[in-house]
């Protein structure tokens, strides 16, 4: 059930992580991974990256060494409108938008506001994946948010960093969302928030809560290339061409 796809990582573009894109691919080829996004922080946290930063991924190679490389963003939320710091220009170059709450940009707010800025975010049609939807500092009505993401095929994220290091208590809040997504069919993804290369497809803690809850592998997006480009194509980003080689 191990994920072929790492989508969330993180480079020495955000300051508080440590890794190049050459070491992800390095440990990416060690630790079972075929394909990976870099997924560094949006313009608006302190530590992040310029937004030319996105627009000049474009750059990246589509594979090297026999990994594949996707070029994404996790995208902060900044308001309860759903507004993101990702513009149009970004989104051009980009082919994975990941999005979730960070303190420093849209601090902690009530339930109903926490959940209205992360419900106009999924149906704002411009993410493929919400970040660390459990971290209990930004409490939401989880079965509200689930509906939504079943509705219009945005992934939840099962954070396995979440369960190490990082939004320490989401464990219950996690789980919950595992079971209302088995039961309103709606897609997860499982991220391992790595900051170091030596994390990329660390999904351990993640991987035993979906397999203890019996969640089914095929609503995980990442789960394989393919389950991953043909959600990327559904959402309007057709790349099965350009991994052709690794696909065949």
């Amino acid at each position: 059930m191990k994920p072929e796809v790492d989508l969330h990582l993180h480079t020495i573009a955000s300051t508080h992580a440590y890794s190049t894109l050459h070491d992800y691919v390095h440990y990416a080829k060690q630790n079972g991974i075929k394909m990976f996004a870099v997924s560094d922080h949006g313009p608006d946290m302190t530590d992040a990256p310029h937004e030319w930063h996105f627009i000049n991924s474009a750059l990246f190679p589509r594979v090297d060494q026999g990994i594949g490389i996707l070029r994404g963003i996790e995208a902060n939320i900044k308001s309860p409108a759903g507004e993101i710091d990702c513009n149009q220009r970004m989104r051009a170059q980009l082919d994975i938008i990941l999005c979730g709450f960070h303190q420093e940009v849209f601090p902690p707010q009530s339930i109903h506001i926490n959940t209205e800025a992360m419900l106009n975010t999924i149906k704002s049609g411009l993410v493929n994946v919400i970040t660390h939807p459990g971290n209990p500092a930004f409490p939401i009505d989880a079965e509200t948010i689930v509906k939504a993401a079943a509705q219009y095929n945005v992934a939840l994220e099962i954070n396995n960093s979440s369960f190490i290091h990082s939004r320490k208590g989401s464990e219950a809040n996690c789980e919950r969302i595992v079971q209302l997504a088995k039961l309103h069919d709606a897609p997860l993804s499982i991220g391992s928030d790595a900051h170091i290369a030596y994390d990329i497809g660390r999904f351990d803690k993640a991987l035993a809560l979906l397999e203890a809850n019996d969640f089914p592998p095929e609503r995980i997006i990442n789960c394989s290339m393919l389950s991953l480009l043909d959600h990327l194509a559904d959402k309007g980003k057709a790349l099965h061409q350009e991994f052709s080689e690794l696909l065949s």
